[in-house]
């Protein structure tokens, strides 16, 4: 398209003649206008700088939208320096070190723009003098910047979109104060939206932000925001960030979908949200670090988190204050670490939490007022010393464990309820303190107040009713108690003497006993108080294992092939079983260590003998329940700090009874590890072992050269563990004979000839790395059926021969070998 002409018409009569006419450029026409006169541009293309100083009407033709293009070589295409109408324009620029539109002053009025450019910037806004109105203008630049609003520049943008950015989509700084109303920023490089610097602003009003490959919306260097009604979803990172003494009002706002933080505030930062919903988020809801940073919320939503971390983190001195807000559908809801870190919650509803509703840790402080805590694994956990706060008129609800307290912390909890727990309503141990005042426990599968170690608790007027097994259980010289009473005690129980702990005189429905006498073994430290889910609970308390010895010896003898790790398993059976009768001679047991490394490639049946064991185990009475929790890195470590060392404790508390299986331990410490965080979970793990070595029995399982390089990695690994089993491949006849185990249990039958071919096939079977042994070898029968089924299926009326017979035909393909180099 070439360029066209240009018509001005002036908007007074004295200058009609004067002005009134056709230009062959728009640079021509601009120097013959004044203020108030009307260029009309026809359609073309225009390699002109154009700059507008008076305040004119700049178009195209009526309905021609899109059809005049402004396209220089290099420059601004259009710079506006005052009170001008420019309209129905297409704006185009290839200069990276300047803006495709720039307003350095005035108050412009730009409508139905479209900016597509390769510039710095698309649209710049800068000087203090600046104050455009942009209404529906439309910005793509893959190079740059979408809008940028700098050095005090401000304006109004209203139902604007910039569908590309190679950097942030809008972008304030240096004391730039824009305000969006229905505005869209996608596809953008950097952020979506960026404000910094001191004296920055912005407010946005029915904004949506999406498909950015950085932040959502970033604030940061004493800048200040407020977003009203605004979504933020499909980020490539964090979805809002706050850094740097940067302030930030959330209004009716929705964030969503974000794979990392929905929210992360830092250094001094301060963020306020009302009204506003924080949903499906990688990572955590709020991340809120540092001293002087802070988090006000008031009517807001946390859930659906599709990751496994805590939807509220507060560490390094943050806090954080909730008001009617609701948190559920969350790994953990509320998880505040390092001294001078608090949360304060008024109001709230924290629900469906799979693991802590409030964890409390390295001195933190929590503050719970008329908060409902329901459907979680443990209400609120105080977990070590110096951490503490209170829960006032709080309910926890369908829980497994109400309130633990360890390690000395000290929290207070004034008139809080527990209803329905399925371990304890209050659990407190390893040194952990504690004041409870007014206190309930309703429904409890286990005890109402379980207080062990001779933890030094303040208990007064704390009531129990209908704990299955019993309101109160204490260690001698543990807490302090006053006026508390239960349905099983009747009338009030008598105080305490002051000189010493328990209860002055048997009380019933209170029961103080020593730790060797506790139905449940003291933990020496926090890591043996999570509580079990109730899927990994015993029935009526009776062990999982209902089996003899010898039956699940016999099944072992069954397996194929594992001829001496037979011989290792019935060796420590024996060497356990007659420890155990020497002890009931009242002779001397030798000590049997009973962890295991299992080495082995995959598919050789190291699970299946693990879970075998851990019956075997508790068949002979060493453990409580024999069984079996598997778990790999994945269960076990974490990607923030403290993390690993929790999910360490839970996998060992949820195996207490039985054996923990460790798949690919090798993997907890890789070759470059650097910072990794395994190298935390088996110092832990070894910690465990050693406190509690007759609770669990723990087996670690992988290839054999990398468990050798796993059992050097922590001087204790190596000494936790009697014996190494070795796990060997399976031989071609084994592999059969897993195949006719298979045929023979899903009532077919090996037809003439079959046996032999799977002999040959397996003799020939590439043995790589990924070869899977008995796995390989159930696939194989698995693969037989399908194409039995398809060669059966063609026949009319197959007789029960044809429908159970397996023939060398249905053998599959041998897999092809890789061409050589």
């Amino acid at each position: 398209m070439v360029q066209g002409t240009v018509q001005v018409t002036h908007g007074g009569s004295s200058r009609w003649r004067r002005r009134s006419g056709e230009y062959p450029t728009l640079t021509a026409a601009l120097a013959a206008a004044g203020d108030g006169d009307v260029l009309t541009v026809a359609p073309g293309t225009y390699r002109e700088n154009l700059v507008l100083h008076h305040a004119v009407t700049l178009r195209g033709p009526e309905g021609g939208l899109g059809s005049v293009r402004i396209a220089p070589l290099d420059g601004v295409a259009l710079t506006v320096r005052a009170s001008a109408v420019v309209q129905d324009l297409y704006l185009e620029g290839q200069d990276r070190a300047a803006p495709a539109l720039l307003v350095e002053d005035g108050c412009p009025e730009l409508t139905d723009l479209r900016v597509s450019t390769h510039s710095a910037a698309g649209i710049e806004v800068r000087g203090p003098g600046a104050r455009p109105l942009v209404r529906r203008c439309t910005v793509e630049n893959p190079a740059g910047v979408g809008i940028a609003v700098l050095d005090g520049g401000g304006g109004v943008f209203e139902e604007c979109e910039v569908v590309a950015a190679g950097q942030t989509g809008v972008s304030v700084r240096g004391g730039g104060r824009p305000r969006l109303e229905r505005c869209r920023i996608h596809h953008a490089t950097g952020a979506g939206i960026g404000v910094t610097g001191e004296g920055s602003g912005l407010e946005a009003l029915g904004c949506e932000v999406y498909e950015v490959k950085g932040a959502g919306v970033q604030i940061a260097a004493r800048a200040t925001a407020r977003l009203t009604d605004c979504a933020v979803h499909r980020t490539s990172a964090d979805g809002v960030t706050l850094d740097t003494d940067a302030v930030l009002t959330l209004a009716g706002c929705d964030i969503h979908d974000i794979p990392e933080n929905a929210v992360d505030l830092r250094s001094r930062s301060v963020l306020t949200l009302s009204r506003t919903t924080v949903r499906r988020f990688g990572r955590n809801g709020l991340s809120v670090w540092d001293p002087g940073t802070r988090v006000d919320a008031e009517s807001c939503e946390i859930h659906d988190s599709t990751g496994d971390y805590p939807a509220v983190w507060i560490s390094d001195g943050a806090t954080v204050a909730l008001d009617s807000c609701r948190v559920h559908d969350v790994p953990d809801a509320l998880f505040v670490l390092d001294r001078g870190s608090r949360v304060d919650v008024v109001d709230s509803d924290l629900s469906q939490v799979r693991n802590t509703a409030v964890s409390v840790s390295d001195g933190a402080t929590a503050q719970l007022d008329d908060c409902r805590i329901r459907e979680a694994a443990t209400g609120a956990w105080f977990r070590d010393h110096g951490s503490g706060g209170t829960l006032a008129n709080c309910t926890i609800d369908a829980v497994q464990t109400g309130v633990i307290v360890t390690k000395g912390a000290d929290p207070t909890l004034e008139r809080c309820t527990v209803t329905s727990p399925a371990e304890a309503g209050y659990y407190v141990s390893a040194g952990g303190r504690g004041t409870f005042t007014a206190c309930r426990v309703t429904g409890s599968s286990g005890f109402g107040f379980h207080v062990i170690d001779g933890c030094r608790t303040t208990l007064t007027r704390c009531h129990t009713e209908r704990c299955a097994r019993g309101g109160y259980e204490f260690a001698e010289d543990g807490p302090l108690a006053e006026e508390c009473t239960s349905d099983e005690s009747g009338p009030r129980l008598a105080a305490q003497s002051a000189s010493g702990g328990g209860f002055a005189g048997a009380q019933p429905g209170i029961r103080t006993v020593t730790a060797a006498q506790s139905s449940v073994p003291p933990p020496a430290q926090a890591s043996a108080t999570v509580p079990r889910p109730a899927s990994d609970r015993p029935e009526d308390g009776a062990a999982a294992a209902a089996r003899g010895s010898g039956e699940v010896l016999g099944q072992l003898d069954a397996l194929v092939g594992l001829d001496s790790v037979k011989r290792e398993v019935r060796a420590l059976t024996d060497m356990i079983e007659v420890g155990r009768r020497r002890q009931q001679a009242g002779l001397k047991a030798a000590s049997v260590r009973r962890h295991l490394v299992f080495t082995g490639s995959p598919g050789t049946g190291k699970t299946t003998v693990a879970r075998l064991y851990g019956e075997i185990l508790a068949s002979l009475g060493v453990l409580e329940r024999g069984h079996l929790v598997e778990v790999s890195r994945v269960d076990l470590v974490g990607e923030h700090i403290g993390s690993t060392a929790i999910r360490t404790q839970e996998a060992f508390e949820r195996a207490r009874g039985g054996v923990l299986f460790i798949d690919e331990a090798y993997a907890l410490a890789p070759e470059d590890s650097g910072r990794d965080f395994g190298r935390e979970a088996i110092d832990t793990l070894v910690k465990l072992m050693e406190d509690h070595r007759d609770a669990v029995v723990v087996i670690v399982a992988g290839y054999t050269a990398e468990m050798d390089r796993f059992l050097t990695v922590n001087p204790g690994v190596a000494s936790r563990f009697s014996r190494t089993i070795t796990f060997g491949d399976y031989g071609p006849g084994e592999l059969l004979r897993i195949v006719e185990q298979q045929a023979e249990e899903h009532e077919y039958r090996i037809g003439e000839g079959t046996s032999e071919a799977l002999l040959t096939y397996f003799t020939e079977l590439p043995k790589g790395p990924a070869f899977g042994n008995g796995r390989t070898a159930r696939q194989t029968f698995e693969s037989m059926v399908e194409r039995h089924a398809g060669r059966v299926a063609q026949l009319s009326e197959p007789s029960t021969d044809e429908l159970t017979l397996l023939f060398p035909a249905d053998l599959p393909a041998l897999p092809a070998l890789p061409a050589p180099c």
